[in-house]
């Protein structure tokens, strides 16, 4: 779980899916990391007072390095812990814990399985950056993602290993795009299971409508430039 700037929600995100960890396993060695991504708020301070009150909450503080950064260190020390499955979500209470189930129920037909926004309360400029990856994906890779970014996603940790070393460098922009489309790809049943997404009530947007073309022209570069070495980074996915 990536955080940057969320303090007025925070521990009522942490302890939510902390506690709904020790309900569904409660005889397993389950935790929640949550990277905190350089927060300019008292993010940190409350982390640091969580840490010591929830046993089963790791926290990783870093410099501010984007969100797609923060994800891929939260797999990385996910995967450093040995981690059996790997489940990322965010940090802004737009999700709801019991949806876990939907994507948990089908952990033996796939190594990735996504969620999928079907009703999606966000800003308009994230709206339009996804219809904008989805097409661009389908126009590129010649696969149909329907939620490719989505911060709701179960994936097995052995997997998970071999996606993050074919992971291109340098690190893209939103490497969770590449991940999905690389398990897609080599031949995973990604499922996009309709999910409850919440309205955000607290915190801000990080993506404002004058640097949405930067955004979109930089994933579409990124996507292009993967698709040349996408068939190697495949075949070393299966093998």
């Amino acid at each position: 779980m990536p955080a940057y700037n969320e303090q007025d929600c925070i521990e009522k995100v942490v302890y939510n899916w902390t506690s709904f960890l020790k309900t569904k396993f409660p005889n397993d060695n389950t935790t929640l990391i949550v990277i905190n991504d350089g927060s300019k708020d008292n993010t940190k301070a409350l982390l640091d007072e969580l840490d010591k009150k929830v046993d089963n909450l790791t926290v990783v503080h870093q410099k501010n390095g984007g969100h797609g950064n923060a994800v891929v260190n939260g797999y990385r020390k996910a995967l450093e812990v040995g981690s059996e499955y790997v489940f990322q979500t965010d940090s802004d209470d737009q999700f709801v814990s019991e949806d876990f189930d939907k994507l948990w129920d089908k952990r033996t037909q796939s190594q990735f399985i996504l969620g999928y926004r079907q009703v999606r309360h966000d800003a308009g400029v994230r709206l339009f950056i996804t219809k904008f990856l989805r097409g661009t994906i389908s126009t590129v890779y010649g696969t149909f993602i329907m939620d490719s970014n989505i911060p709701f996603r179960l994936i097995k940790g052995t997997f998970l290993q071999k996606l993050m070393n074919q992971l291109p460098n340098p690190e893209p922009f939103a490497p969770n795009i590449f991940l999905a489309v690389m398990a897609k790809k080599s031949g995973q049943e990604l499922f996009d299971i309709p999910i409850t997404h919440k309205d955000r009530e607290t915190g801000t947007v990080s993506i404002v409508k004058w640097n949405l073309w930067k955004v979109c022209i930089r994933s579409f570069k990124e996507l292009l430039r993967f698709r040349l070495e996408l068939n190697g980074k495949v075949k070393a996915i299966r093998a």
